[in-house]
């Protein structure tokens, strides 16, 4: 089983920044991807970032390119969002996934850090 711990949610101003961390324990992970996703009040889960824990290559979400950055330690079995330019929009609870013995089939959670952007 694998266990996944977010934190570095808060509450920051329009343009601010935010780097969100998600730490890996119990089984050693050895999925394929880890990724990040955010869910806002009053609407479905939304996907953010991804990232291939060997390889390290990435995907963003369009709402987020070029503003967010997924990247991974492998030393610390951790995986990070780094969260530039926020805006009122960017405000929802943010999850950090990894998947398991199916590739993007994300069966491992955390409980979620909240990230709260004021105008």
């Amino acid at each position: 089983q694998v266990q996944l711990v977010e934190s570095g949610g808060g509450l920051v101003q329009a343009g601010d920044s935010l780097r969100l961390s998600c730490v890996a324990s119990g089984r050693t992970f050895s999925g394929h991807y880890m990724a990040w996703f955010r869910q806002a009040p009053g609407k479905e889960r939304e996907f953010v970032a991804r990232i291939v824990w060997s390889g390290g290559s990435t995907y963003h979400a369009d709402s987020v390119k070029g503003r967010f950055t997924i990247s991974r330690d492998s030393a610390r079995n951790s995986v990070y969002l780094q969260m530039n330019s926020l805006q009122p929009e960017d405000t929802a609870i943010y999850y950090c996934a990894a998947d398991g013995r199916v590739v993007g089939r994300y069966d491992y959670w955390g409980q979620g850090t909240q990230v709260t952007v004021s105008s």
